[in-house]
Parts: structure tokens; C-alpha cells; sequence
């Protein structure tokens, strides 16, 4: 390997050119109880809005010298940033946090005095007159279990006076080294072991391609780097697909780099990077490649060149159809989108900023692509993105506030819902976890369920129009299970509505997009009503089994106007507190996603730590044990609860995906969303969620057909094995001419017709048919 590095050239024309986006608009996201600063200058116009029409922005303005100059910004009168004092005033992470930015941005106590309100309601307008460094604040209070306040984010969009045609992101710590890959070119770069690496699209729609190679090898003389073989073998994956794995190995097996944060979702993991066949198989001759890029900036280090080079290909929107057809078209990244990998071993790596101009690769224009290196010492939070809208900043996974006890516990964390979940416990396993919730209790993190308060004169009346369930009959203290439907029937999602007092619910849900729906709905008929989400001011642990009375009979303490645990009566819930009357707020509801006796204790993640120890202290003489989502997913088949996108979508209506018990059409005389649609399907022609017991030992998986003889009549939608039955079951939709218990029906494996699973249709539940233990 040689020992200096050569220029690539002279680049500094290609500095020059002119981009064909140039983009005047940005959409920013100020997250509840966070701050946004932003450098703003004369002519910029911005526009603020609360989605849940309720959440306060306090808008600080300071001029180049740090003094505040809010009638830069606007004329009305300032104020004192009191909702900020009060959070800042408050014990808990977030008045930390919030602390902790305004250090790192010089903002000072006598700043709060000259602020700008923006009240929530309605949208604002506003026009920068002066450059000016502006803070925008979504502050607040946290809230209490029993209040319906939660802060929330407000959206900014800036109109730029003067358009830009790229965007770097904050870095995400001090950084090392700044490199700048330009259009149509390729740089190589060293990192040490545990160093991060990022790779930024500055302008959108930029594809880059990553090479990494073991520099030790390459100064003994051998090239070993990156192999797409020895990564897909081990990730289990025979194809490219539409993201990354979590990490790359090399032929020795090994890992290079982990994957630790991706803003975007969509990549390309080892086709070929861009190289001069398949430009001249196109009729380009002579067009630039990134292998030809590659083959130059890795001459430096000895490195033969290639005809093509494997890559990993950042922000490249391939897709794989079902026959094995590659597809690709224009990216899915914005400007200031990023890959964050974290290198495991000392690495030589070479990107490019993809020089492909003939196809959507790069949305027809080549743009820039920025690496930053950070030191090893460094630590960033594993996180992916995801977006509730299309056209929304994209949301990075979370943790909860039990993250820290669970994380102590286990390693084995997947990603739902954006958060971090336990899948199983080290020590423990998905059955032994099983079988302490259905013989002793078990405790799991259900943190992810989104939960949206839902109050007003009018929230009585919009959620019987909103939801599927007989709404007005709740009596405070009481929660229902219900679905929530559009208006062709298909379910958005189930949940379960509180009954906080007369006019406040509390809806618990899965899909965060369901408040979304709902906020649409309400404007759209002229609801009184708001709707606010308080996910991450209300996270919760449910602790189930036959012994969790007992456990939380000792923990929970309940003044003398609620019900006690032992009086506590199925779909309830209480306020009070663990610890006695000074101890930590909670709200303890009777549910549960187990079939077995059960409750959820729901708190402010501040407490959550507390609540964990607490529990889990009280129960170490019950023989607690922690309890994954695998575990949780045997419990709830055998009990025969249905899932997300597995017993219902879009396209399945409750009674088919085996919850017709929550759509009263005969006693709820209201008129509700989906109601109409429901109602004109024949109930004889509806398929039926029914159980099958398989005959034999080989599993079942979501998606198989079900036959009877040649043609098919079902579709497993779940499926486990049952420790309890001893044989493996699934949860089947199914035409209702063979929804009978006891017929008789095949499984199909590989094509369908080459392999059969012998089963047969049974009632559900599988477990506690008559609900006798849930009830207990």
C-alpha cells in the first residue's frame, strides 16, 4: 500500500455547477418540549401550525450580538416565555434537555422575557426583516396520567427570500474530518475502528456508492473488503433489497460496519455500482462511472481495478419483484438525509456521488454527497426512520422510558412502531417467558401503543362517530374495545377508549396515523373537540398472569373515591399511586393482550424506571419474569387476539377479522364511519377468522394459502406453536362454507400443491375458550 495519497485531480470547477433543484422551501419539526434554532435572513417568511390546534411555540429573535430584537420578526407585543420558565422549572428529562440546548446556544434567563407567542390555534405568518438567529420553542409541562394536556410538536415552514441547493444537517457531535465528495467523482478516506461514519445526500435524490476494505490486510498485502455473499448468507437475505442490513461483513465472515442510524429506509444493499458496460450497453460511450472513480482513488492503496465494483448502494431505490426482477427509480432521500455506520475494524473506504445522468438513479441530476467523521469515543442511538405522511421530516426511532432496565436485560431489541422493543430476555427465551405469564406473571413494555386524548363538548359524540363501538353507554372509570374504520368498512386500526370523565377519553391504539385520521375527521364534520397526542407523556407496562392481583395488590395504593385492586372489574381502570399517597402517579387498567388475568400500569416515562423496579421487586417472590414481544405473540394466538396486518388491513372489515362483537348494528342506533358499508355486505357471505390445529410438528406461516383439494379457500393470517396444546396453531381467514369446527383443510407449503399440513378448524379462543381466567 502506498503511503501518500495522490490528488484526484483538479476538482475545484466542479464545484461550479449549477443545480437544476434549487430548492426555496424547508419544513422543520419542532418536537414537544424541544427547541429549534434556525439562522434566518431578511425576506424569509414563515408559517407555524399546531397539528393538534392546541400546542404554544415561544419564539425568541436575537440579532448577530445575542440581544433579542423580536419586532425583527414581528410587531405584535412580547411577552414572557412562561410556559418555557414552567418547563424549565420542572425536575424531569425534559426540562434538562431543553436546559442543555439553550446552553449550547448561549440563550439566557433574560432572553425569555422578550418572547413571541404563537398560540396553537389557526396557522401564522410571519417575515423576517433583519438576519436574525431565531428560537422556537414547543414547550410545557409534563403531564400527570389523569390530565389530557400533553405537549405537542409545532410545524415551521420557511420561505426562502433566497434559495439554496443543498442542506447539511447539525452535526451530530464535534467532528473529525469533513469530506466532500463532488458530483461525478469518488473519494477514499480512512477510519479507525469504532469511528462513525456519515454519509450525507446534501441536495436529495443523490445515490452514493460505499466501498470499505480491512487496512491491516492491505498493508500485509491483501485485499479483503466488503462481500455481498458473506453478508446475505448470514443476514439470511439471497437478494438486494430496499434497505440495509445492520451490518456488512467481509469474506472472513466478520463484520466491517454496523449500520446505526438511516433517515431514509430505501437503499440498495450490493448490486453493482455504476460502471462503463452499462453505460455503453445504453449507447453512452465514455461516460463517467463510479467503478471507473473507484478504480482511480484505490489505485492509491494498490487496489486492482475492477471491470464493476460490489457496493453498497446509499439512497439507491431498488425493489425486488416476487419472480426476482430488479426495479429501480428515482431515490427516496431529501437533502440532508443520512446513513450513520460505525466502522468495525480499522477500514480504507471509498463513496461516490454517482455521475448517473441517464436514468432516475439520481432524479436525472447528479448532485454533491458530504461524510463526516466522528471519534470513536462517540455515542448515537440505534434508530431508522419512518413518516406518518408523505411529505413530513422523517421520525427516527425512540426509546422508552423502560428502555434502560430492559436494555440491562437483553440485547435481543427489534424495532416497532418507532420504538425499540424487547423480542426476547437473555436467561429467559420466548417459552419460558410464555410460560410465566400463563403460570405466575410476566411484565412487557407496551410503550409503542400511540395514545391520544380526546376531549371537548363534542367528544362524547365524535368518538360514536368515529369509532365502532357503543361509545355513550361508557360510564367513567370504564373502557371499551373498539375498531375504527373508513368508509368502505376496512379497519384503520383497534384500540381501546377510556372513559376519564364526562367530556375526556383517552383512545389507546396501534397506528399513529389513526389520530392523524381522526383530526381530519373531526374538522371535516365540525367537531368541538381536540385531540392531542400523549404517547411520550404516557408509557406503560402491562403485567399479566395469574398472580399479578397479588403482585399489584402490594405495590398500588388508591384513595378512598377510586376502586382498590381487588375491586377493580375487567376493562377498568383506577388512578393512584405506587408507594402509597406520596408515591409515583399511575393509572392501573384492567386489559391486557394475554388472555390471561391481567393489568397495564401506565405513568409519565420520567417515573418509568421507578415503576419497573417497583414491580419488578414486588414480584421477584411470584417468580416474575420479563416477557418479549415473541412470547407475547404465542399468547396472544392462543387467545385468539388479532394483530396489525396480520388478522386485519385496510381491506378487512372487523367482522371478518373476527371482532363483529365490537360493531353493535343492531343496538347502536348512531351513524358511524364504515357503518353503511358494513352493513350492505350479506353477513352469509363474510369470511370468518376461525383457529386450525395443525396434525403434524411443521409449522405454519402468515401468508400460506389453505386448501380443500385443488382450489384455495384461506389464508393463515398468524400462526405459532402452542406449548399449551402441544401442537402448532394458526389464526385463518376463511371462506364461511368451511368455517365449520371440524372440517378438515390443508396448509400448502412450497408451491402449494407439493406439500400439504393436514389441520383442522376449531372455535377460538385456543386458550381459556369461556374467558374464564381474564374474567377471574
Amino acid at each position: 500500500m502506498r503511503e501518500e495519497q495522490q490528488s484526484d485531480g483538479d476538482v475545484s470547477e466542479l464545484y461550479n455547477f449549477s443545480v437544476d433543484r434549487p430548492v426555496d422551501k424547508q419544513l422543520f419539526r419542532i418536537d414537544a418540549q424541544k427547541a429549534l434554532a434556525l439562522t434566518l435572513n431578511k425576506g424569509d417568511q414563515l408559517k407555524l401550525d399546531s397539528p393538534d390546534q392546541a400546542q404554544i411555540c415561544e419564539i425568541l429573535v436575537l440579532d448577530e450580538q445575542g440581544q433579542s430584537v423580536p419586532e425583527a420578526l414581528s410587531q405584535q407585543a412580547v411577552s414572557v416565555a412562561e410556559q418555557t420558565l414552567k418547563q424549565l422549572q420542572g425536575k424531569g428529562a425534559s426540562a434538562k434537555q431543553l436546559q442543555q440546548q439553550f446552553d449550547a446556544w448561549g440563550i439566557e434567563e433574560s432572553h425569555l422575557n422578550k418572547a413571541l407567542q404563537f398560540s396553537g390555534e389557526g396557522s401564522v405568518f410571519l417575515e423576517v426583516a433583519e438576519p436574525v438567529r431565531v428560537i422556537f420553542i414547543a414547550a410545557g409541562e409534563d403531564m400527570l396520567v389523569e390530565q389530557h394536556t400533553p405537549v405537542g410538536e409545532v410545524h415551521l415552514t420557511v420561505q426562502y427570500a433566497s434559495p439554496w441547493s443543498e442542506y447539511l444537517p447539525e452535526p451530530l457531535a464535534e467532528v473529525k474530518e469533513e469530506i466532500r465528495i463532488p458530483r461525478e467523482t469518488a473519494r477514499s478516506y480512512e477510519v479507525k475502528a469504532g469511528e462513525w461514519i456519515q454519509i450525507i445526500d446534501v441536495s436529495g435524490k443523490q445515490c452514493s456508492d460505499f466501498l470499505a476494505f480491512d487496512r491491516a490486510e492491505l498493508v500485509a498485502g491483501n485485499e479483503l473488503g466488503l462481500d455481498s455473499t458473506a453478508t446475505r448468507s448470514v443476514m439470511s437475505r439471497s437478494t438486494p433489497q430496499p434497505g440495509l442490513f445492520s451490518r456488512f461483513l467481509a469474506s472472513d465472515m466478520q463484520s466491517m460496519v454496523e449500520v446505526v442510524q438511516d433517515t431514509v429506509g430505501r437503499h440498495d444493499s450490493f448490486l453493482m455500482a455504476c460502471n462503463p458496460k452499462y453505460y455503453e450497453d445504453s449507447g453512452y460511450f465514455g461516460h463517467k462511472s463510479c467503478t471507473d472513480n473507484f478504480n482511480r482513488v484505490l489505485s492509491f492503496y494498490d487496489i486492482a481495478p475492477r471491470a464493476a465494483w460490489p457496493a453498497i448502494n446509499f439512497f439507491f431505490n431498488t425493489g425486488v419483484e416476487p419472480c426476482g426482477t430488479v426495479f429501480m427509480d428515482e431515490p427516496w432521500s431529501r437533502a440532508g438525509d443520512y446513513v450513520l455506520l460505525r466502522a468495525t475494524r480499522d477500514l480504507v473506504c471509498a463513496s461516490s456521488a454517482c455521475p448517473d445522468d441517464i436514468d432516475p438513479a439520481n432524479g436525472w441530476n447528479p448532485t454533491d454527497i458530504h461524510v463526516r467523521i466522528y471519534d470513536a469515543e462517540n455515542e448515537f442511538p440505534r434508530a431508522s426512520a419512518h413518516r406518518l405522511l408523505p411529505e413530513e421530516l422523517p421520525r427516527m426511532t425512540k426509546t422508552t422510558g423502560f428502555h434502560k432496565p430492559i436494555s440491562e436485560m437483553t440485547k435481543q431489541l427489534s424495532e416497532y412502531r418507532g420504538y425499540w422493543v424487547a423480542s426476547e430476555y437473555e436467561g429467559w427465551g420466548a417459552k419460558a417467558e410464555y410460560l410465566a405469564c400463563r403460570e405466575r406473571v410476566a411484565m412487557i413494555d407496551l410503550s409503542p401503543l400511540r395514545k391520544f386524548e380526546v376531549t371537548g363538548p363534542d367528544a362524547e359524540a365524535f368518538l360514536q362517530y368515529v369509532l365502532t363501538r357503543n361509545v355513550r353507554r361508557l360510564a367513567i372509570g370504564e373502557i371499551a374495545y373498539s375498531a375504527i374504520c373508513f368508509d368502505t368498512g376496512g379497519m384503520i386500526d383497534d384500540g381501546t377508549v377510556f372513559r376519564m370523565n364526562e367530556q375526556a377519553f383517552r383512545w389507546v391504539c396501534g397506528d399513529p396515523y389513526t389520530g392523524i385520521w381522526m383530526r381530519n375527521k373531526a374538522r371535516e364534520k365540525n367537531y368541538r373537540v381536540n385531540i392531542r397526542n400523549s404517547t411520550d407523556q404516557l408509557h406503560n407496562v402491562a403485567v399479566q398472569g395469574p398472580e399479578s392481583r397479588n403482585l399489584l395488590r402490594e405495590i398500588i395504593w388508591s384513595a378512598e373515591c377510586q376502586p382498590s385492586m381487588d375491586s377493580l372489574a375487567w376493562f377498568h381502570f383506577l388512578i393512584g399511586r405506587i408507594g402509597g399517597p406520596e408515591g409515583i402517579p399511575v393509572m392501573v387498567s384492567r386489559t391486557g393482550y394475554t388472555g390471561e388475568l391481567g393489568f397495564e400500569v401506565w405513568c409519565h416515562p420520567d417515573e418509568a424506571e421507578l415503576v419497573w423496579a417497583a414491580i419488578w421487586s414486588a414480584g421477584e417472590k411470584y417468580g416474575i419474569a420479563p416477557l418479549g414481544f415473541d412470547a407475547l405473540d404465542m399468547l396472544r394466538i392462543e387467545a385468539g387476539l388479532i394483530f396489525a396486518e396480520h388478522e386485519f388491513c385496510a381491506e378487512t372489515n372487523p367482522f371478518e377479522a373476527g371482532i363483529g362483537f365490537t360493531v353493535p348494528l343492531k343496538t347502536k342506533e348512531d351513524e358511524f364511519v364504515g357503518r353503511q358499508a358494513i352493513a350492505r355486505q350479506a353477513p352469509e357471505s363474510r369470511k370468518k377468522l376461525v383457529g386450525l390445529i395443525l396434525d403434524q410438528d411443521e409449522p405454519a406461516e402468515h401468508g400460506d394459502q389453505v386448501f380443500q383439494g385443488r382450489y384455495p379457500v384461506g389464508i393463515i393470517t398468524s400462526a405459532t406453536p402452542s406449548p399449551l396444546l402441544g401442537k402448532q396453531i394458526a389464526l385463518c381467514r376463511v371462506a364461511p362454507e368451511f368455517a365449520q369446527a371440524g372440517t378438515e383443510l390443508e396448509v400448502g407449503k412450497l408451491d402449494g400443491h407439493q406439500k400439504r399440513l393436514s389441520a383442522t378448524v376449531t372455535t377460538l379462543p385456543f386458550y381459556d375458550p369461556d374467558r374464564t381466567r381474564v374474567r377471574s
